[in-house]
């Protein structure tokens, strides 16, 4: 929430997602900035991806800076946590008027 309330909306997701990760570390939880994980498939490494932010190995961070959080958002993040170990998932969307939160868990 303060990282919205100090930037608003208007932003690239990127200036969000570091101002995140500085408010997440002044907290004292690990944050790593587009870890590069691997999708499996078979036991082949068939593709990888960069969640915007992992807090904790735990918990994906999908940032967005859109009107509104759309299907698209929501079916992007889930391959995420199909593709990975990771259960737990946030959207979060700066670029509405008021900051937009989607928690989604396998």
């Amino acid at each position: 929430m303060k990282v919205s309330n100090v930037l608003g909306s208007g932003f690239l997701e990127k200036v969000y997602e570091n101002a995140l990760v500085i408010e997440l570390e002044k907290s004292g939880l690990d944050a790593q900035q587009q870890k590069l994980l691997f999708v499996y498939y078979d036991g082949f490494i068939v593709g990888q991806y960069s969640p915007d932010v992992l807090v904790c190995n735990k918990v994906i961070l999908e940032l967005k800076a859109v009107q509104k959080i759309d299907v698209i958002h929501m079916a992007q993040l889930l391959n995420y946590l199909k593709a990975s170990q990771f259960k737990t998932g946030l959207i979060l969307n700066f670029g509405a008027p008021r900051l937009e939160i989607k928690r989604l868990r396998l």
